[in-house]
């Protein structure tokens, strides 16, 4: 779970790890790792799109500042 993946190279590895999960052929210890796994790759992507957001409702005044827009 690198930091410098890209947000699509998580999300897809998200969605192995459920799938995977779903389908049940693997070791309760794995299963175990797995959802940790998971887990982790869950908040990297929550945090990726948190920043992504705080970033979209900023806007460019004329002078060049930055204003919040919520």
């Amino acid at each position: 779970m690198s930091k410098d993946k890209k947000f699509e190279e998580n999300l897809a590895d998200l969605e192995a790890i459920v799938q995977k999960l779903e389908n049940g052929d693997v070791a309760l210890e794995e299963a175990i790792a797995e959802f940790q796994k998971g887990m982790q790759l869950s908040k990297e992507l929550q945090k990726t799109l948190d920043q992504a957001e705080k970033t979209l409702v900023k806007v460019m005044q004329a002078d060049g500042t930055e204003t919040d827009m919520e």
